[in-house]
């Protein structure tokens, strides 16, 4: 579904996000780097790039950018918050 502003952001909620990649999406959401990330939540950075593959494909999202904005949207981003502190794994 497209807008006038563009293409129109997934709509999923970030319950469909496993605390891990909640938390990987709220680092994304402070800039850090794959190796960033991963020297922050102690693994390896192929984990964070399996986690992040994960979040783009249940969120809908085609890219790191599509991911960032559809975590910071007021639907989203609480929830993920309450997912990244969720030690349910």
């Amino acid at each position: 579904m497209t807008t006038a502003a563009g293409p129109a952001l997934p709509d999923p909620g970030a319950d469909a996000l496993t605390p891990a990649e909640a938390r990987v999406v709220r680092l994304l959401q402070r800039g850090l780097s794959n190796r960033a990330m991963a020297e922050r939540l102690v693994l390896s950075p192929r984990t964070i790039e399996s986690h992040l593959s994960s979040a783009l494909g249940k969120s809908g999202c085609r890219n790191r950018l599509e991911l960032l904005l559809w975590s910071l949207t007021p639907a989203i981003a609480p929830a993920l918050g309450d997912r990244a502190r969720d030690n349910v794994s």
